[in-house]
């Protein structure tokens, strides 16, 4: 168990200012290099001295990594782009609304000015257990707790698990995998482009890691592509609490319409699983059938098809499938 302090464990800090020296760092230092962005997850495992890096790379002085630019292809976000530049930034609000609403609806409008959308998808799960220093799967041990009998997972997932049943806690992730988006990483095998649903690791993969980024590894931008501009979006997030707290799940679709009848779909659900769950079985039965009430109804009923809700936590299993219906039969966000 943790044991919270005054102070952090110390550490040697370095604030570059090129992505080419960043990276530079990162390889040098291996795993015991931190990247620190917006801060607000870092400091958290900082403050109780749960995570020890021996070395902190600041990327705060890139200033290129901030920039949101219009390209031939569609949209490029620079990772240190803030959520609130995200959110009210003209492009994204009038071609991509879904992002801009994910990104408007994270946590509070201080955080929002603070914390970043690089940040905002590469964060690690909140189980309290893992985030605590408890030795479960995640954190390199043999026993997730918050599976146990006893356990408190009221927050903990219903799809996807695999030993594992922490969540991923982005709002703009299924919201950026809904649009296609990719995301640009720099490393020390030099610059790669993957899409946004192969960036998210899946604990049958590797319990240890949220995302595909390893040590030397820098997210620097994530690409939208002109493909789903414009298209009607969906995206609704539940929580506790009107702001700070986490989705308890999160929903968003993009839809292309053929006349009165989806002629191709995306839809991606968050907070339910240890990644954000792309739903193709519900994508490919809606396709081609009017959004109505008929079509939502059943491909709410798919989307619940496999859920295995924990003692805690049942209650997700009627909030997924009523947020799916929602977002078929919902209108533009």
């Amino acid at each position: 168990m943790a044991v919270i302090r005054d102070m952090m464990p110390a550490f040697e800090l370095f604030q570059p200012t090129s992505v080419e020296a960043a990276v530079s760092l990162l390889g040098e230092h291996g795993d015991d290099a931190w990247v620190l962005a917006g801060g607000l997850d870092s400091l958290e495992w900082f403050k109780d001295r749960v995570k020890k890096p021996r070395v902190v790379v600041d990327i705060n002085g890139i200033e290129n990594l901030r920039s949101i630019e219009v390209t031939e292809n569609g949209l490029e976000i620079g990772a240190m782009a803030t959520l609130n530049q995200v959110a009210k930034h003209e492009t994204v609000k009038s071609n991509y609304s879904i992002l801009a609403k994910a990104a408007g609806l994270v946590a509070t409008p201080q955080i929002r000015n603070q914390g970043t959308i690089g940040g905002n998808v590469a964060q690690d799960t909140r189980c309290w257990y893992y985030r605590s220093g408890w030795p479960c799967y995640r954190a390199g041990g043999n026993v997730c707790y918050a599976s146990s009998p006893t356990a408190m997972n009221r927050e903990h997932c219903v799809l996807g698990a695999s030993r594992c049943v922490a969540v991923n806690p982005s709002d703009t992730a299924p919201a950026l995998i809904t649009l296609g988006a990719q995301f640009v990483i720099n490393g020390p095998r030099g610059e790669r482009v993957i899409e946004a649903e192969e960036f998210f690791m899946k604990p049958s993969v590797d319990i240890t890691k949220m995302n595909v980024m390893g040590d030397g590894d820098l997210l620097t931008s994530i690409r939208l592509p002109a493909e789903w501009s414009g298209a009607r979006y969906y995206f609704e997030k539940v929580r506790d609490r009107g702001s700070w707290d986490f989705a308890l799940v999160n929903v968003a679709s993009a839809m292309r319409m053929d006349g009165a009848n989806i002629g191709s779909a995306r839809v991606v659900v968050n907070g339910v699983a240890p990644y954000p769950v792309r739903l193709r079985e519900v994508e490919s039965w809606i396709t081609g059938k009017p959004a109505n009430e008929n079509t939502a109804h059943e491909a709410g009923e798919i989307a619940v098809r496999r859920v295995r809700p924990l003692r805690h936590n049942d209650y997700k299993v009627p909030l997924l499938r009523n947020l799916v219906k929602r977002s078929i039969r919902g209108e533009e966000a």
